[in-house]
Protein backbone atom coordinates (compact mmCIF):
# COMPACT_ATOMS: atom_id res chain seq x y z
CA UNK A 1 0.00 0.00 0.00
CA UNK A 2 1.78 2.95 -0.92
CA UNK A 3 -0.74 5.78 0.57
CA UNK A 4 -3.97 6.56 2.38
CA UNK A 5 -5.45 6.79 -0.49
CA UNK A 6 -5.59 2.69 -1.45
CA UNK A 7 -7.44 2.19 1.39
CA UNK A 8 -11.01 1.18 0.99
CA UNK A 9 -11.86 2.06 4.49
CA UNK A 10 -11.00 5.39 3.34
CA UNK A 11 -12.48 5.52 0.51
CA UNK A 12 -15.76 4.56 1.96
CA UNK A 13 -15.68 7.27 4.17
CA UNK A 14 -14.58 9.94 2.02
CA UNK A 15 -17.85 9.31 -0.10
CA UNK A 16 -20.03 9.06 3.26
CA UNK A 17 -19.28 12.59 4.12
CA UNK A 18 -20.07 13.63 0.40
CA UNK A 19 -23.29 11.92 1.46
CA UNK A 20 -23.69 13.39 4.79
CA UNK A 21 -23.08 16.99 3.33
CA UNK A 22 -26.27 16.16 0.88
CA UNK A 23 -28.11 14.99 3.86
CA UNK A 24 -27.56 17.95 6.14
CA UNK A 25 -27.91 20.66 3.65
CA UNK A 26 -31.91 19.99 4.24
CA UNK A 27 -31.90 20.40 7.82
CA UNK A 28 -33.53 23.26 9.49
CA UNK A 29 -31.85 26.64 9.50
CA UNK A 30 -31.88 27.14 12.87
CA UNK A 31 -29.31 23.60 13.42
CA UNK A 32 -26.40 25.33 10.83
CA UNK A 33 -24.36 25.83 13.93
CA UNK A 34 -25.97 22.96 16.26
CA UNK A 35 -26.48 19.18 14.48
CA UNK A 36 -25.76 19.98 11.07
CA UNK A 37 -22.05 21.47 11.67
CA UNK A 38 -21.56 18.73 14.36
CA UNK A 39 -22.75 15.69 11.99
CA UNK A 40 -20.57 17.71 9.62
CA UNK A 41 -17.46 17.43 11.55
CA UNK A 42 -17.69 13.75 12.58
CA UNK A 43 -17.73 12.96 9.35
CA UNK A 44 -14.54 14.47 8.47
CA UNK A 45 -13.04 13.23 10.99
CA UNK A 46 -13.36 9.71 10.02
CA UNK A 47 -11.07 9.88 6.62
CA UNK A 48 -9.31 12.57 8.10
CA UNK A 49 -7.90 10.32 11.07
CA UNK A 50 -6.90 7.54 8.79
CA UNK A 51 -5.30 9.26 6.69
CA UNK A 52 -3.60 11.47 9.63
CA UNK A 53 -2.36 8.53 11.40
CA UNK A 54 -0.88 6.72 8.21
CA UNK A 55 1.32 9.61 7.74
CA UNK A 56 2.83 8.76 11.35
CA UNK A 57 5.63 6.88 12.39
CA UNK A 58 5.04 4.56 14.51
CA UNK A 59 2.19 1.64 14.82
CA UNK A 60 0.93 3.00 18.05
CA UNK A 61 0.39 6.41 16.92
CA UNK A 62 -1.62 5.21 13.73
CA UNK A 63 -3.79 2.90 15.98
CA UNK A 64 -4.24 6.11 18.01
CA UNK A 65 -5.91 8.01 14.88
CA UNK A 66 -8.15 5.04 13.84
CA UNK A 67 -9.17 4.66 17.70
CA UNK A 68 -10.37 8.60 17.25
CA UNK A 69 -11.60 7.97 13.28
CA UNK A 70 -13.85 4.66 15.19
CA UNK A 71 -15.03 7.34 17.98
CA UNK A 72 -15.55 9.79 15.32
CA UNK A 73 -18.21 7.50 13.60
CA UNK A 74 -19.88 6.35 16.77
CA UNK A 75 -20.77 10.01 17.42
CA UNK A 76 -21.73 10.44 14.12
CA UNK A 77 -24.22 7.40 14.46
CA UNK A 78 -25.79 8.89 17.29
CA UNK A 79 -25.96 12.26 15.79
CA UNK A 80 -27.57 10.66 12.62
CA UNK A 81 -29.86 8.91 15.04
CA UNK A 82 -30.62 12.27 17.00
CA UNK A 83 -31.45 13.86 13.56
CA UNK A 84 -34.12 11.03 12.71
CA UNK A 85 -35.57 11.32 15.96
CA UNK A 86 -36.64 15.14 15.06
CA UNK A 87 -37.33 14.01 11.89
CA UNK A 88 -35.16 15.88 9.55
CA UNK A 89 -33.97 12.66 7.84
CA UNK A 90 -36.69 10.15 7.27
CA UNK A 91 -36.56 6.08 8.08
CA UNK A 92 -35.81 4.86 4.52
CA UNK A 93 -32.59 7.01 4.21
CA UNK A 94 -31.39 6.70 8.04
CA UNK A 95 -31.40 3.55 7.68
CA UNK A 96 -29.49 3.59 4.30
CA UNK A 97 -27.14 5.72 6.20
CA UNK A 98 -26.73 3.77 9.10
CA UNK A 99 -25.84 0.06 7.19
CA UNK A 100 -23.14 2.46 5.06
CA UNK A 101 -21.58 3.44 8.69
CA UNK A 102 -21.84 0.02 10.04
CA UNK A 103 -19.98 -1.08 7.17
CA UNK A 104 -17.40 1.42 7.38
CA UNK A 105 -17.26 0.59 11.02
CA UNK A 106 -16.67 -3.13 10.33
CA UNK A 107 -13.84 -2.27 7.72
CA UNK A 108 -12.46 -0.03 10.32
CA UNK A 109 -12.88 -2.85 13.36
CA UNK A 110 -11.03 -5.18 11.11
CA UNK A 111 -8.29 -3.09 10.28
CA UNK A 112 -7.45 -2.05 13.39
CA UNK A 113 -7.45 -5.65 14.46
CA UNK A 114 -5.34 -6.69 11.47
CA UNK A 115 -2.56 -3.82 12.34
CA UNK A 116 -2.80 -5.47 16.15
CA UNK A 117 -2.34 -9.12 15.05
CA UNK A 118 0.49 -8.21 12.76
CA UNK A 119 2.16 -6.25 15.50
CA UNK A 120 1.87 -8.37 18.00
CA UNK A 121 3.27 -10.77 15.62
CA UNK A 122 6.76 -9.39 15.41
Amino acid sequence: MKTFRDLLVWQKSMNFVTVVYQISKTFPNEELFGLTSQIRRCSISIPSNISEGFGRDSVKDYLRFLNIAISSLFELQTQLEIAFNLQYIIKEKFDELYELLREIERMLSSFIRSIKSNTNNL
